[in-house]
């Protein structure tokens, strides 16, 4: 049974101007005088999807989404042919989440979000603490060199066919290089049939990763995904997603008095580098949940009825009447 709450549409949605030609999606459904709280997507590149409404009890929440900079339905899509990459950056981003928060009239709201999202919410917290209530990530990741290495190479360990495919995408002169860079030069390439290429192999990857970890179905069947997917993570992870080494766990300690709850997957690939360990033991007063049977899907068995059982215990009250949940087919955060 999926644990999250019934199918819900937006109440309000628009189109926030953030300067350098880039347009943000953001849309609030749920109770207008509930408590807020942000979604923060994973990719980098995802976007939000509808099944990310779920994870809160609408009467209780006055729930906001967004979709990143060059991703889902903001503007320009990083596959269009000009995709303002250059003005794509996390400190861009963590200057969206702000803006949005003052556009919205939000004084403090919950973060709630996995794998990238988790990057970019624990950033957003450390810079803005005062404007943040609690936390509740999965799929951790904190934007060391560590974890998109283990990505990009470390994995092929466990899947050499797959990562042998992916790595003979690239140039043989830079197959021992940053795959990363690598790609992101395909997917700039002029002609076209270079950058769906390489967008494939990429994604190809990817979901021999993703179906290890735990998660259903596949999210690449459009070529426009593809393409703005890719060259947003390999533009991402090909300059450290614009932090220092560490910087993220070096300064987790700013979120002390911010409750939060971690949950992960025995099985997230995320765990061979040591991240929920280190994110935990960082953060002072966090609270960390490993599930055995769980991989990096937020939707896994397990995972989902700890976030939700997370976001009920900060809205401050048991599910409310009217709210209960259904039993859909289940649908990924990250």
């Amino acid at each position: 049974m999926d644990a999250r709450y019934p199918a819900i549409e937006p109440y309000e949605h628009g189109m926030l101007d953030v300067g350098e030609g880039h347009h943000v999606y953001w849309e609030v459904c749920g109770n207008p005088g509930g408590k807020p709280a942000l979604v923060v997507h994973g990719g980098p590149g995802s976007g939000c999807s509808p099944g990310m409404r779920r994870w809160f009890d609408p009467a209780a929440y006055r729930i906001v989404l967004f979709d990143q900079r060059g991703s889902g339905r903001s503007t320009p899509h990083a596959a269009d042919p000009e995709p303002l990459l250059a003005a794509n950056t996390t400190e861009h981003l963590l200057g969206d989440m702000e803006r949005l928060r003052t556009h919205l009239g939000i004084e403090r709201w919950l973060l709630f979000g996995g794998s990238w999202g988790a990057v970019l919410g624990l950033s957003y917290a450390i810079r803005h603490p005062e404007r943040v209530t609690e936390i509740v990530l999965s799929g951790l990741a904190t934007g060391r060199r560590a974890e998109t290495d283990l990505l990009t190479r470390g994995l092929g360990a466990y899947f050499p066919e797959a990562w042998a495919r992916f790595a003979g995408g690239v140039p043989e002169g830079e197959r021992d290089g940053d795959l990363a860079a690598a790609y992101a030069r395909l997917l700039a390439d002029p002609d076209p049939a270079v950058r769906e290429r390489a967008a494939r192999d990429w994604c190809a990857w990817e979901e021999a990763i993703d179906v290890a970890a735990g998660h259903s179905g596949s999210r690449y069947a459009s070529a426009r995904f593809r393409l703005g997917f890719t060259r947003l993570v390999t533009h991402y992870w090909s300059h450290g997603s614009w932090l220092e080494e560490g910087q993220v766990l070096r300064d987790a300690g700013r979120l002390a008095g911010i409750p939060g709850v971690l949950v992960q997957g025995a099985l997230d690939p995320g765990n061979l580098v040591g991240t929920p360990w280190l994110l935990h033991h960082a953060w002072p007063g966090s609270e960390l949940t490993v599930l055995n049977d769980a991989g990096h899907s937020s939707a896994a068995p397990g995972t989902a009825e700890a976030l939700v059982a997370a976001t009920d215990r900060f809205a401050g009250s048991e599910p409310s009447s009217g709210s209960e949940r259904s039993a859909p087919a289940a649908e990924g955060a990250g």
